[in-house]
């Protein structure tokens, strides 16, 4: 499983980008007092909109095409695969998962993480 921490961290560099080529009229708009912590609350928000949608893969019937799939329930896939296995991996909240849960054609729907061997031969 990743760490939580890198997930959001992204989201938290593109949020602070976003707000450095904010124009200055737009920065310094009048606020009779800034509130307090508005970094980290920020930071919190982040964190819980990170942790609300996880990823997923999504193993599909080989007549199936992965994106369409994934458009049909609103999702961008993240990865598509076509070698091992047909589905695609996306981020999905669970009112997308239990959409595909209910389509035809979908094999399986697993959390997506990481795996451990028991070492080399």
């Amino acid at each position: 499983m990743r760490n939580r921490l890198s997930r959001a961290l992204p989201v938290a560099v593109a949020l602070l980008a976003a707000v450095a080529v904010l124009p200055v009229s737009a920065a310094t708009a009048a606020v009779p007092e800034p509130a307090a912590h508005t970094a980290q609350t920020a930071l919190a928000a982040l964190a819980a909109l990170a942790d609300e949608d996880e990823t997923y893969i999504v193993t599909l019937q080989k007549d199936l095409d992965p994106v369409a799939v994934a458009d049909m329930v609103g999702a961008t896939p993240v990865h598509v695969f076509d070698t091992a296995l047909h589905g695609f991996s996306a981020r999905l909240s669970p009112a997308q998962v239990t959409a595909l849960r209910a389509m035809p054609g979908v094999e399986s729907i697993e959390e997506d993480g990481e795996t451990a061997g028991f070492g080399t031969f």
